[in-house]
């Protein structure tokens, strides 16, 4: 097949990206046919084509031209135990051979639920969805029916899946506006608000009676790209509990990473309701939403008979699949009895001092950040003076850490890096499992020190120590 036509590029990165990846090109070639952009998720769109990645196991991966990486993507965050973790391999593998969809209530099921209730401080009652787009539509649904109240209370720049509640100002139309395709309607439900400051929104919350929810990132936007200001979630907390308004926490990336309770559990914050997804299905496509049982109980076919209150329906042909299920509790199970938590957080903290020292000692005026075991690079596309070693996203809002996003020199570090061996997600950042070592945070910076004196010879490092 013929390979994609190239544009000249001047960029030694890009080349090199070019000459190492024919395998990737070719098999673009073929997508772009038949998928739109090429691609199936937007995340993985990078110019001039994405990389195809063929196995994974542990903490790497292959492309499909054979090249080896340290993986950051984890799945998107689903991989807390690295790829190809022996017990969820088995557990999966036994039940594929006993039923894929067995249309019935099924015994992983329960324990599925029993390990998340056990989990999770805020889960009295958990029900599963297939996504967490699913359960973020679920969780606002259930919001509204159980007070009564339309309005829901978001934050710019936090993501709570693709669905039309939550689009506007998560990873667009930060000033306001419409997406494309989304009815006005439904964006006019939602308050936006700022999070440099949590005082707006307590007198937001003091002031109106028509606010059904609050519903966060308890790690800041983009799992903590956008740091929250210290006391920020507290005072969400005593808000909301004083004016009848549910706090949900979108866990969909923190939960059982940044603790097993996932942040409520590190935070000590309990929430009425949570979202989960990606860790919580072992891997698989799964999500749930979990919760108070008189918030639950409004999905209960005897709660509401006896309530005489209508039941919120809530179907879905992939809610608790065995599949998923079994990788689930084997995934989960490891959370509960082991420190894999704590050994992923441990491995990432060792690894944003050493790619933070090589930005000190390559002059280069960035910074590294995160919590848990995720780290995020703060490229300075608007030049301006850091100091690397005492870089704090806290003085930062959010236009200048996720609202003035380059696309082009974001796509040209992920490139550079790529081409010594190193995958990152494109916030730029990543999540770490508990399967990383001291080898792979070695190669990992060293191959960010390259990285970086490659794209200081194409003026890509901007600003001033």
């Amino acid at each position: 097949m013929a390979m994609p036509a190239e544009a000249p590029t001047n960029s030694t990165i890009v080349a090199d990206y070019r000459t190492r990846t024919p395998a990737s090109a070719a098999l673009f070639e073929q997508a772009r046919t038949l998928f739109p952009s090429g691609i199936t998720h937007d995340t993985r769109y990078l110019d001039p084509w994405p990389l195809y990645v063929e196995r994974g196991q542990g903490s790497r991966k292959w492309c499909a031209d054979g090249h080896e990486y340290v993986d950051y993507f984890g799945g998107h965050g689903a991989l807390l135990l690295g790829h190809g973790h022996p017990a969820v391999v088995e557990a999966v593998r036994r039940q594929v051979a006993t039923g894929t969809h067995l249309g019935a209530s099924h015994e992983l099921e329960v324990r599925w639920a029993e390990l998340v209730t056990r989990l999770v401080p805020c889960a009295e009652k958990v029900r599963f969805t297939s996504s967490g787009t699913e359960a973020s539509h679920m969780v606002l649904r259930l919001a509204r029916a159980f007070t009564g109240k339309l309005k829901i209370v978001r934050f710019i720049g936090h993501f709570h899946g693709w669905h039309d509640q939550v689009v506007a100002g998560s990873v667009s139309h930060y000033e306001g506006g419409v997406p494309v395709g989304v009815l006005p309607s439904i964006v006019d439900l939602s308050i936006v608000m700022p999070t440099d400051d949590v005082a707006p929104t307590v007198q937001l919350l003091e002031e109106r009676d028509d606010i059904a929810a609050v519903i966060l990132e308890p790690s800041g936007a983009s799992w903590g790209q956008v740091p929250l200001p210290p006391g920020f979630i507290q005072a969400l907390r005593e808000a909301t509990a004083r004016r009848g308004v549910l706090l949900i926490f979108d866990e969909v990336i923190t939960g059982f990473r940044w603790s097993p309770g996932g942040a409520q559990g590190a935070l000590g914050i309990t929430p009425d309701l949570c979202i989960l997804a990606k860790i919580v299905a072992g891997g698989l496509p799964g999500g749930a939403v979990a919760g108070r049982r008189d918030i639950m109980d409004l999905l209960d076919f005897a709660a509401t008979r006896a309530g005489k209150r209508e039941k919120v329906g809530h179907q879905g042909t992939y809610n608790a699949n065995p599949l998923s299920a079994a990788a689930a509790v084997a995934a989960l199970e490891i959370v509960a009895t082991s420190d894999a938590c704590a050994r992923a957080n441990a491995t990432t903290a060792r690894l944003r001092d050493a790619m933070q020292q090589v930005l000190v000692e390559e002059g280069a005026p960035w910074g590294v950040y995160g919590e848990a075991s995720s780290f995020h690079i703060f490229p300075n596309p608007g030049g301006l003076k850091i100091d690397p070693a005492t870089f704090d996203p806290r003085k930062h809002g959010f236009k200048v850490l996720k609202g003035n996003r380059d696309g082009a020199l974001i796509g040209k570090i992920r490139m550079a890096l790529m081409n010594e061996g190193v995958d990152i997600m494109p916030s730029p950042g990543g999540l770490v499992s508990s399967v990383h070592d001291g080898t792979d945070v070695d190669h990992t910076a060293e191959g960010l020190r390259r990285a970086v004196r490659a794209l200081k010879a194409e003026r890509e490092v901007r600003g001033a120590v």
